[in-house]
């Protein structure tokens, strides 16, 4: 397949092309990527944060980001995956990147990559691209999301002047390992001698202190060297600095969000002098923090919660959110995954916060068929006797029946994906566009 024309600005000819480009949407390594950041000459000169770790990732790079624009700064976030549209994922100054500037990088990219003769996946393709588009906007600070492990993730590449590791639990088992020890050791990769690692993880593997004395990090731990205390309605946070009181509760719904902000603030803390925020920064940041599809309530009568949780971790923190929020009525779960996740451990860690599994497929080749996702529920103990467990052809159908079905005392949860979550947020996008 030829690459689109460099003065193309289609973008979706792009990501066409940047998706049959390799032939497995993961090759893990470094050589490659590499290859062709050495050949564009990509070499910031801005602080890097990295953030890594199983879940919280897009709530910490999103309160960050907030935090440090708020400061002034001109701030590039490269997050993954997306939920509609691919700019998403490249934004400066809270802004997405636009088709054209994204079309033109990945121009710039693509000739870097034939002139190396190499190949390069879409996620180390959007990599590069996020970078070069930094670089050329010249922006003071740069958030990098891990995609995947951290060791042999495309953005490690770049060096961190800040390392986060948000928490270590098993997911892509296939790639990390499948154990807490093997995956700890992989994503604790991301940390840099001589510079701050923050840690949100509590009960750490044996892994991630090896890594540190390794590599020579200076290492902070949640609860050892920086932690909050939840008052009614503020919160106050002790860390590298000291103390910060009455701070205003997190825009970011869920009672993991007070953690994910603790490790924003102690990252801020140890790049203080480069980056320094003040009080009001940090205040109006975690007030205007947004993320969609991590505990998003777009509706209230009847509740209507999206959430993307794919792995028994996360579902354990949708699960407590609901018992949290739990109303008089009954909860409409539309639930679907992909094959590769733990679909059983996610259905164990929310089958007692659900009356009504409305189940479909989702339309991509990773996807678990409807059917399959059943059985799993039946394997959990849930039985269909008394009616809880419905089949539909796609996600917006089920939506659609749930919505028709629910009281305004009731709600409705839509979880188990980016994709399924993408797909019920392009529809209620669709009915406000009318």
């Amino acid at each position: 397949m030829n690459a689109p024309s460099r003065e193309s600005d289609s973008l979706v000819d792009w990501l066409t092309y940047l998706e049959a480009l390799h032939p497995k949407t993961i090759e893990m390594g470094l050589d490659r990527v590499n290859q062709v950041r050495l050949e564009l000459g990509l070499v910031p000169t801005f602080p890097i944060i990295l953030v890594g770790g199983t879940n919280g990732k897009g709530s910490v790079c999103a309160m960050l980001e907030s935090i440090l624009c708020c400061a002034g700064y001109q701030v590039g976030c490269y997050t993954s995956p997306h939920l509609l549209h691919y700019n998403e994922r490249v934004r400066i100054d809270k802004k997405e990147v636009d088709d054209e500037r994204l079309c033109y990088a990945f121009a710039q990219i693509n000739a870097a990559r034939e002139n190396c003769q190499t190949s390069l996946t879409f996620f180390e393709f959007g990599t590069l691209t996020a970078m070069y588009l930094f670089i050329k906007a010249q922006v003071d600070v740069a958030i990098l999301e891990v995609g995947l492990g951290g060791r042999l993730d495309a953005v490690n590449i770049f060096d961190a002047d800040c390392s986060i590791l948000t928490s270590i639990d098993l997911d892509h088992m296939d790639y990390l390992g499948d154990t807490r020890e093997k995956i700890g050791f992989e994503k604790a990769a991301i940390f840099r001698k001589n510079k701050p690692a923050i840690c949100a993880e509590i009960d750490l593997p044996d892994s991630i202190n090896q890594q540190v004395e390794n590599i020579g990090a200076n290492f902070f731990q949640f609860k050892k060297a920086f932690g909050f205390s939840k008052k009614d309605t503020q919160w106050d946070f002790w860390g590298p600095k000291g103390w910060r009181y009455s701070l205003p509760l997190p825009a970011l719904r869920g009672e993991k969000q007070l953690q994910n902000a603790s490790t924003c603030l102690a990252a801020l803390d140890a790049l203080n002098e480069s980056l320094p925020v003040s009080m009001n920064d940090v205040r109006q940041g975690l007030t205007e923090a947004v993320i969609p599809g991590r505990f998003q309530v777009v509706s209230t009568q009847p509740m209507i919660i999206l959430d993307v949780a794919h792995n028994p971790a996360a579902a354990s923190v949708l699960s407590e959110n609901l018992v949290a929020t739990k109303l008089a009525g009954y909860t409409y779960a539309v639930f679907a995954m992909l094959q590769d996740k733990d679909i059983f451990g996610v259905i164990q860690e929310l089958r007692n916060n659900i009356d009504f599994w409305l189940v479909p497929s989702i339309h991509t080749p990773r996807a678990a068929t409807a059917d399959y996702l059943i059985n799993e529920i039946h394997k959990a103990g849930i039985s269909n006797n008394k009616n809880v467990i419905y089949k539909f052809p796609d996600c917006v159908a089920a939506f659609v029946f749930a919505c028709e079905q629910a009281t305004k005392n009731d709600r409705i949860c839509i979880f188990g994906s980016f994709y399924t979550v993408g797909d019920v947020l392009r529809y209620l996008n669709t009915l406000h566009s009318k």
